[in-house]
């Protein structure tokens, strides 16, 4: 096979993996149909608490962080600054719609160490579990500095309310997410 050959072979192997994974990406799509919207920031949430800048990682199914929710634009990555005030959390992406998160739909704060596709050092992503309608779901961030991560999940952590854990709950399984070497946690 000459040159030209191989250029159109790999190009037309690049085409197809492409087409995969936007078929694939679609199929998520509609797979999550059900999953509702994310209620819209008040025109005034309050006072700041906290903030910090860093990256949104995703939203997913809560317990199942290799589970993007796709819909709505919770599963894309990018800037953002995580804006903790009073009545609920922000997140201010940048090129996307902000993620509001409802003081009353919060379930949880954690440290992890990744999520779907962002691995980091031990306890480097802030997760917060909280509920999308009456599904529960995980939202990443990675502050952009370390210090800050602590700081933030006590902001964070000051809002969950005391009956959190009496809240609706959906069918999806809660386990312990996998850790980076697909081991569970003990």
């Amino acid at each position: 096979m000459d040159y030209l050959g191989w250029v159109a072979l790999t190009l037309g192997i690049i085409v197809v993996i492409i087409a995969l994974m936007a078929l694939g990406w679609r199929n998520r799509l509609r797979r999550q149909g059900h999953v509702p919207e994310p209620v819209a920031p008040p025109a005034d949430p309050g006072a700041v608490l906290y903030e910090a800048e860093g990256q949104y990682v995703a939203t997913t199914t809560a317990g199942d962080w290799l589970d993007r929710i796709a819909v709505h634009g919770l599963g894309l990555r990018g800037n953002a600054v995580a804006v903790v005030h009073a009545g609920g959390i922000v997140f201010r992406r940048t090129g996307e719609r902000d993620v509001y998160i409802p003081r009353s739909d919060l379930v949880s704060v954690q440290l992890a160490g990744g999520m779907t596709g962002k691995f980091v050092e031990k306890e480097g992503l802030v997760v917060i579990t909280w509920l999308l309608g009456t599904e529960r779901v995980d939202t990443g961030f990675r502050t952009r500095h370390a210090a800050h991560k602590a700081q933030l999940v006590a902001a964070v952590a000051a809002l969950v309310p005391a009956d959190a854990s009496h809240q609706p709950n959906d069918t999806t399984h809660h386990r312990t997410p996998p850790t980076p070497e697909g081991r569970e946690h003990p």
